[in-house]
């Protein structure tokens, strides 16, 4: 039996999160995918729902923990649990200044870019308040520039090679997705030199390009 499997969307940022960090932990995992638009959301049918009642993506079983079986959803959780029982790489400095700037700037991402761009949100936009896509890219695109407008001014003082000096990080695994949705909502990265740089290095590192949606098997 396979000690991860992971319960994902290729498109998923929060799922894109995880693959990265179990791949550069080098741990092998069974993807299972979860298409969010198909038959109204396979997230919402009864199987996913009792598995994770948030009926969102990524939920993470291990299989094997001490024994028994772990059921882990949200991506920064999950990768918290994978950095404190696999902690090479470790993601999160377990002590120190960076341990603070690290968590700070991935939750910058993770909690207040990310959820307000989430496909419910969109969803609901469209459903209830008349949305097309126009005006959908047009939410996507200042929500996204507003966030990595303060992300710049923030990564300007402490990157290095990456988002935080010279070794990978959470931030890291949470800013490339949010890259990869800002491209395809045509958001305009000029304004956004460090951010572009760090990605483009990131997206060359093997741990990255396994992790890109549309190498994931349910991409379509």
């Amino acid at each position: 039996m396979t000690q991860f499997v992971l319960y994902e969307y290729w498109r998923s940022s929060a799922s894109y999160r995880v693959r990265i960090a179990l791949n550069l932990k080098q741990l092998p995992y069974l993807s299972m995918p979860i298409h969010l638009l198909k038959d109204g959301g396979e997230q919402h049918h009864a199987m996913y729902a009792e598995l994770n009642a948030n009926e969102l993506v990524p939920t993470l079983v291990d299989n094997d923990f001490d024994g028994e079986k772990l059921v882990l959803n949200q991506s920064l959780t999950i990768i918290d649990y994978l950095d404190e029982h696999f902690p090479h790489p470790r993601l999160t400095p377990v002590s120190g200044r960076e341990r603070y700037l690290v968590t700070a700037l991935a939750q910058d991402i993770a909690i207040d870019l990310h959820p307000i761009n989430n496909l419910r949100v969109i969803q609901k936009l469209s459903r209830d308040f008349d949305f097309d896509e126009t005006s959908k890219a047009k939410w996507m695109q200042h929500w996204i520039e507003l966030g990595f407008h303060a992300l710049e001014k923030k990564l300007s003082d402490v990157h290095g090679k990456y988002c935080v000096g010279d070794s990978i990080s959470l931030v890291d695994v949470c800013l490339v997705p949010q890259v990869y949705n800002a491209e395809r909502f045509g958001v305009d990265l000029s304004p956004f030199p460090t951010i572009a740089s760090i990605c483009s290095t990131l997206r060359e590192h093997p741990a990255f390009v396994a992790a890109e949606p549309e190498r994931q098997p349910d991409a379509s």
